[in-house]
């Protein structure tokens, strides 16, 4: 039968002391082989656990002999004899695989050598039935997303803000990821009713609000938005709101936090996500009267609306930036950099998205002016956030209002004013 030019070397199980798995060849002499007819991903990830497992119990028996000594991508060396498991694609679905054993010392033992050929085969033939019947029985499915309930901040107030001509923004809620990352539930939900605030109560123009949720929020998206098109249409005077609810990560080696978008891995944080600092500096950059930033999000990778690349720790960092100290841009983030942040699953929101949009309602305005910006905003909102995340959730959650202190106190970041 002809076969497709494809030979993956899945994994090894070596002895100290033998041949480097540079040796090992495909088609060299000592070679055993089996055709299995399945799926390519099947017998690929079957391999892999019939080699964990003879890997383990090498370890309980010998446990010497069995210390692991290191995982490198797809090949794996612990303490026992070669065996060395190639796989090649064929035509149709018949995929071969083919197992060697070679050693170069005249270390040799029953315990080590072939005779744990029949082992590995025996746990690799139960393996792709056992995924062959389960994919029978539960044809894979998308993880589900969260119920999203009726929410009071989902209906909008029916009070008439003042138009705000000139006023630009940029919304991305990103709850499903390309990577397999933890859902950051609600996020799309929070993006899509903030957009309706945004050009139904907040007086921005629909055409000047652009909202990406999920697949339509990748790196790139991010960069032509927030940098870019803000770039391109904002002017002297002019306002800009930036919203962002998904999820956040640390920089384990700088402690730098990072936007995570659609396409984003944390194990490659520097190339595939977006530095909040950036974000600061495109804001800055901008000729804008000011800029209202909001993340609900967290970014300390302990959990919440943030994530870690694998084996990594959690860890505290600061999401301020020297930008914000005397500039134009107030942030108002959902949590401290050390702290999580909750999802309000009974309202269907993130819990700092709810009580902002409570707010925008009317709860916001504490002297009862008809009007409410930032500061008198965060007012209302931080002792709110903090009740639930106590109460509810068991969890320390308090959000961060981060701004020059003499753009607060005259009233920047004026968020709705009646008419």
């Amino acid at each position: 039968m002809k076969t497709v030019a494809l030979t993956v070397l899945i994994g090894v199980v070596t002895l100290t002391g033998c041949a480097t798995m540079d040796d090992l060849k495909p088609g060299e002499a000592g070679e055993k082989v089996k055709v299995y007819d399945a799926t390519y991903e099947d017998v690929y990830q079957s391999a892999k656990d019939a080699l964990r497992a003879l890997e383990y119990q090498i370890q309980r028996e010998d446990p010497e002999r069995g210390e692991v000594l290191g995982e490198k991508g797809d090949i794996m060396r612990c303490g026992a004899k070669y065996i060395a498991v190639y796989l090649e694609r064929q035509e149709s679905s018949r995929i071969k695989v083919e197992v060697q054993e070679k050693c170069n010392d005249s270390i040799t033992s029953g315990l080590y050598n072939w005779q744990r050929y029949p082992e590995f085969v025996s746990k690799l033939d139960r393996r792709i039935s056992e995924r062959q019947a389960l994919a029978k029985l539960k044809p894979p499915t998308a993880p589900a997303a969260s119920a999203i309930l009726a929410s009071d901040v989902d209906t909008l107030p029916s009070a008439t803000a003042k138009q705000k001509k000139n006023a630009y923004a940029v919304v991305i809620g990103i709850e499903q990821y390309r990577q397999k990352l933890p859902r950051a539930d609600f996020a799309a939900h929070d993006a899509k009713i903030v957009g309706e605030y945004l050009t139904k109560v907040m007086g921005y123009p629909e055409e000047n609000v652009v909202v990406r949720l999920n697949d339509k929020a990748a790196k790139t998206d991010l960069e032509k938005y927030l940098e870019e098109w803000l770039q391109g249409k904002v002017k002297a005077n002019d306002s800009v709101f930036v919203y962002y609810s998904g999820h956040g990560a640390p920089n384990t080696k700088t402690g730098e936090p990072y936007l995570v978008p659609y396409d984003g891995d944390p194990a490659f944080i520097e190339s595939t996500t977006y530095p909040l600092k950036r974000l600061y500096a495109a804001m800055d950059k901008l000729p804008a009267k000011e800029v209202v930033v909001m993340l609900d999000s967290c970014f300390s990778g302990a959990g919440g609306r943030s994530v870690i690349a694998k084996g990594m720790r959690p860890m505290m960092l600061s999401i301020e930036n020297p930008v914000l100290a005397s500039g134009k841009t107030m942030v108002l983030a959902a949590s401290s950099g050390t702290q999580t942040s909750s999802t309000f699953e009974e309202k269907s929101h993130g819990l700092l998205t709810y009580y902002f949009l409570k707010g925008l309602q009317g709860d916001g305005d504490l002297n009862k002016d008809g009007k409410i910006d930032m500061a008198e905003l965060y007012e209302y909102v931080r002792p709110n956030v903090e009740r639930i995340a106590r109460n509810q959730y068991n969890n320390e959650q308090t959000p961060q209002l981060l701004a020059s202190p003499d753009l607060l106190r005259k009233g920047g970041g004026r968020l709705v004013e009646l008419r």
